[in-house]
């Protein structure tokens, strides 16, 4: 006789429940700056000093005093040549210094005049003179000492997930490392003796192991060390020894397929001898199904085998516990409200997340086959519409859209 069906749940209370179990892991390590991409920072930055450290110029020109010039076509001869990196000397009132784009503004100056107002006189003596083709307003293409920043400013929280920009930023502060959390080490299996990889003969009933690389990537990307631990032949006791491996060497374990309700195969009985288990039906499409329990000190999740419905359950619910791991404070991606450039008149009565992608006229069109294993779909796709429970979709109304890039990139 099958096992009754649990209870649908909510996506929000699944991943309540996932997170309300998982905590961060704790430990850190110290990396140089530059090779801490997509890693979540442990430790505040703090700026040690100003950013820009001293007023400086934000254009190529000359630098003056504003009360010099009365009026466009002032002639003020040129005082000094002043490069980025070279501190001027003091400057002269009445006179105007050449300047170069970063350089520090010389001390007495007010404002600067971008060249293409400037007019340069190479037959004057000394190093010329510049006519002034414009009005002068004190402070003009100035960027001031600490605008950017200032000393003792926590520049990235702890919590923060690490983007290109965020490493320039620690960079700019001074910071040669970073201390951030150890990465998760994320075992992943698959079991099913129809699962061979490719480059391998396709025989009769047997299929290619998408989800094994489509998961692999996933953990790269969010900075998991992944231990891949390949086919385990469909066998009780194979599944418990891989179990048992994959518990000793990681923090979380992952598998997908196997996951439904009253499934005969062995990976529910093998997870519930090695440590516990439970089944829960998440009331989403693609993506119904998900195993969730411990094996041992590692924690463990089942994802569904349809390609789209690992991937997408992937983005909802593991991607969260992951980061959680990590320490993350950024859990949830952002929503966007977009334009349906698209019908979609027969809703699921379950939440569902629809692959779409963003037109040259900025709505949103949806890929023409929204089937759980047809994974051209997320290739195709640029995120996730988040449409309500049995709520049909008319062109031109307002839909909520998560970019694959809120969910797939530091």
């Amino acid at each position: 006789m099958s096992e009754p069906r649990p209870p649908l749940q909510s996506l929000d209370e699944a991943l309540a429940r996932l997170l309300g179990r998982v905590s961060a892991l704790g430990a850190t390590e110290r990396l140089a700056t530059g090779a801490a991409l997509g890693r979540v920072l442990a430790a505040p930055v703090v700026s040690q000093l100003d950013v820009p450290p001293a007023d400086n110029t934000a254009m190529d020109g000359y630098a003056l005093c504003a009360a010099d010039v009365a009026r466009p076509g002032t002639m003020l001869p040129v005082s000094q040549r002043v490069p980025a990196g070279v501190v001027g000397a003091l400057h002269q009132p009445g006179t105007a210094a050449r300047i170069f784009t970063g350089a520090q503004i010389p001390l007495g100056a007010d404002a600067v005049v971008m060249q293409e107002q400037c007019e340069a006189v190479a037959d004057a003596p000394g190093l010329g003179s510049v006519r002034i083709n414009a009005e002068v307003q004190a402070g003009q293409w100035i960027r001031r000492r600490g605008e950017d920043v200032q000393a003792g400013a926590v520049v990235l929280p702890a919590g923060a997930r690490l983007s290109a920009a965020a490493l320039g930023l620690a960079a700019s502060v001074g910071a040669a490392t970073l201390t951030v959390a150890r990465r998760p080490c994320v075992a992943l299996f698959s079991t099913g003796d129809e699962l061979v990889m490719p480059g391998e003969p396709l025989k009769p009933g047997a299929i290619y192991n998408s989800n094994r690389f489509t998961l692999t990537a996933l953990l790269q990307g969010l900075g998991c060390e992944v231990l891949d631990l390949g086919i385990v032949p469909d066998r009780l006791d194979a599944t418990r020894a891989a179990l048992r491996e994959a518990a000793a060497g990681s923090d979380l374990i992952i598998t997908s397929g196997g996951v439904s309700v009253g499934e005969e195969d062995h990976l529910k009985p093998a997870v519930q001898a090695e440590g516990e288990l439970d089944l829960w039906q998440i009331a989403i499409k693609p993506g119904k199904p998900l195993a969730f329990g411990k094996v041992r000190d590692a924690w463990f999740i089942g994802l569904p085998g349809n390609p789209v419905s690992s991937f997408v359950t992937f983005l909802l619910l593991v991607r969260p516990v992951i980061l959680r791991l990590q320490g993350a404070s950024e859990l949830t991606p952002r929503r966007y409200p977009l334009r349906a450039d698209f019908a979609w008149p027969k809703p699921d009565k379950r939440r569902e997340f629809l692959r779409a992608r963003i037109n040259g006229q900025g709505g949103l069109d949806l890929f023409p086959n929204q089937s759980s294993g047809v994974l051209t779909s997320a290739v195709w796709g640029e995120g996730l519409v988040d449409n309500p429970a049995g709520a049909a979709i008319a062109p031109g109304a307002t839909v909520q859209f998560i970019p694959f890039s809120e969910l797939l990139h530091p």
